[in-house]
């Protein structure tokens, strides 16, 4: 009897939190799945035990899934690249994939963040580095244990090539994910990235016991520095108020599976950032990010107080309830305009 066509191999680069659990989702949506990881000793781990138990402990990695340290092997016959590795490993990880890439694949990240050094949006680094190739981003409202215990979720998948939205949002969709798709890279990029500065300011808000009230205005008022910094930089804004801007926004401000919303309540406890970082145990974007935002907001001429105020308590010493008295402090005005 004659087996039938193979479903698409997909490569999944970074085997953290968030990349295990997508990892997850693909292979149980019956993909098949290798999941790469740049340290050899932790691909046998996850090989070993069937579990990543550093980060997501007892979610079992379903059948189809094959973590490996191999990249050459990783990408070979890909149809699809899915990076997920922190921003300051983002063009290293693509200046090793160039030259492995299969001429068929096409290349997605689900990485929330800047370019460490440059401002550069993701997209942007990925044109520089791969030429050509069909560039999509996936991002919105998602912790990684909730997606891998199969809990509902719905994200927004951009590509300015309809084709590849459509088909990177069928290879996520399950009956507990729900994948949307969109054009605007710009603005789902944007809107995934400030909302880590945003939420270590709620998270420094609410650790010095400010309140509810505090937080709403946080957001509220995050929301417009997001909108004003997506006009200039040319996003959309109905996709700023959708599930990667506005719906990503409330999500990590408001949960403290949030990194970022754990690193402002250190701060707030008098934890210096190293060891915030430290106790935290995971990358926390927002820290770097808050430092290019601050340079993009000004070479774009772009009021964004929260932002300002949040990238002085992490590099310039300013004490947590200085930079929230500041806020406060700021003459009134109106509020749309």
């Amino acid at each position: 009897m004659m087996a039938g066509p193979q479903p698409d191999k997909l490569g999944v680069l970074g085997a953290g939190s968030w990349g295990t659990a997508l990892a997850i989702l693909l292979a149980r949506n019956g993909l098949r799945v290798h999941l790469w990881s740049h340290l050899p000793e932790q691909a046998r781990r996850l090989a070993d035990e069937r579990c990543n138990a550093d980060y997501l402990p007892g979610i079992e990695l379903p059948d189809g899934l094959e973590p490996s340290a191999d990249l050459a092997a990783t990408l070979a016959g890909a149809r699809e690249v899915l990076v997920v590795v922190p921003s300051h490993a983002f063009r290293q990880v693509l200046t090793a994939v160039a030259p492995l890439l299969p001429p068929e694949a096409t290349l997605s990240w689900a990485t929330k963040g800047l370019e460490p050094g440059t401002g550069r949006l993701l997209h942007q680094v990925a044109r520089e580095v791969l030429g050509p190739v069909s560039l999509a981003v996936v991002s919105g409202p998602s912790f990684a244990g909730e997606v891998a215990r199969g809990l509902p979720t719905a994200i927004t998948v951009a590509s300015r090539e309809a084709e590849h939205a459509s088909r990177l949002a069928g290879y996520l969709h399950s009956d507990s994910f729900r994948p949307y798709t969109s054009d605007d890279l710009v603005g789902l990029e944007v809107g995934g990235a400030v909302k880590n500065v945003m939420a270590i300011a709620a998270g420094i808000s609410d650790g010095l016991g400010f309140g509810a009230n505090s937080r709403a205005a946080l957001i509220t008022r995050g929301l417009a520095e997001i909108m004003r910094l997506g006009r200039a930089l040319g996003a959309r804004p109905e996709t700023l108020m959708g599930l990667g801007g506005l719906g990503d926004l409330v999500l990590t401000c408001t949960d403290d599976q949030s990194r970022n919303r754990r690193m402002g309540l250190a701060l707030a406890r008098g934890l210096g950032v190293a060891a915030a970082r430290e106790e935290i145990g995971q990358e926390v974007e927002g820290v770097m990010t808050a430092r290019e935002i601050h340079r993009l907001a000004r070479e774009h001429g772009v009021e964004m107080p929260i932002t300002e105020q949040t990238y002085r308590v992490l590099y310039q010493g300013l004490e947590p309830e200085a930079a929230v008295r500041n806020l406060l402090r700021r003459a009134f005005r109106a509020e749309i305009g």
